[in-house]
């Protein structure tokens, strides 16, 4: 009981930071060093975007984030509290309040669509209703119980996306959002995420190399070995 109790204070005080990265260190197994003193903020409500030449860190930003990687030096404030180093308090918090939209989407071939964009809601005992409301808005209405090897590419993304936004988490991380997606389709998804986001009063986070796609963004970061720098909007 004490593990679900820190999970919700973790995100139930007052603080306006979703988000801190203070003094961020990190070095692949390789020896080469990725991140050195990075520091960075994200408030609630607010969507940044992250660009960068490939190979310079974007993924492993967010899996440092989300405590599936460790940084060997630096602290990570979730709502100004440490991020947990216990891995069942850490799975409870990603669980809960975390929406991940992965390039590789992480689809569950044996569930249908439905059931893998209504699983967020199931594991934190949810209704499931707005499963079916997702799908609809990603525009995949129909397919409720279609499997995923019966999607294409750029459908099984929609899918990705739906299942991230779905029980409405308060920190979204996306890599590469609408790789996988036709211009159209992607405005659509894009217009839909940056709603969800200001609706809940959610923080996010999207690695993208496409200009159009950070373009949506309230600030665009372009990330270096030691900090996030502006970028200026045309």
């Amino acid at each position: 009981m004490r593990k679900l109790l820190l999970v919700t204070t973790l995100i139930d005080m007052e603080n306006p930071f979703a988000l801190e990265l203070h003094d961020i260190d990190k070095t692949f197994a390789s020896k080469r060093q990725i991140f050195s003193g990075l520091s960075f903020s994200l408030r609630y409500g607010e969507y940044v975007a992250i660009t960068g030449e490939s190979g310079i860190g974007k993924s492993t930003l967010l899996n440092l984030i989300a405590g599936l990687d460790i940084p060997d030096e630096g602290e990570i404030l979730i709502n100004g509290t440490l991020l947990p180093k216990d891995d069942n308090v850490a799975t409870l918090l990603r669980r809960k309040h975390f929406g991940f939209i992965f390039q590789a989407f992480h689809i569950l071939p044996h569930l249908t669509i439905l059931q893998n964009v209504a699983l967020p809601l199931l594991l934190n005992q949810f209704p499931i209703d707005r499963a079916q409301t997702m799908l609809i808005a990603v525009g995949l209405n129909g397919r409720e119980q279609d499997f995923p090897h019966q999607l294409s590419g750029g459908e099984l993304q929609r899918v990705a996306i739906a299942r991230a936004l779905v029980h409405q988490p308060k920190l979204i991380l996306a890599d590469e959002p609408t790789g996988n997606l036709d211009p159209e389709t992607a405005r659509e998804i894009l217009n839909l995420l940056r709603s969800e986001i200001k609706n809940s009063g959610a923080a996010a986070i999207i690695v993208t190399h496409s200009q159009f796609a950070a373009q949506t963004a309230d600030r665009v970061l372009q990330l270096t070995a030691s900090s996030l720098i502006p970028v200026h909007q045309p």
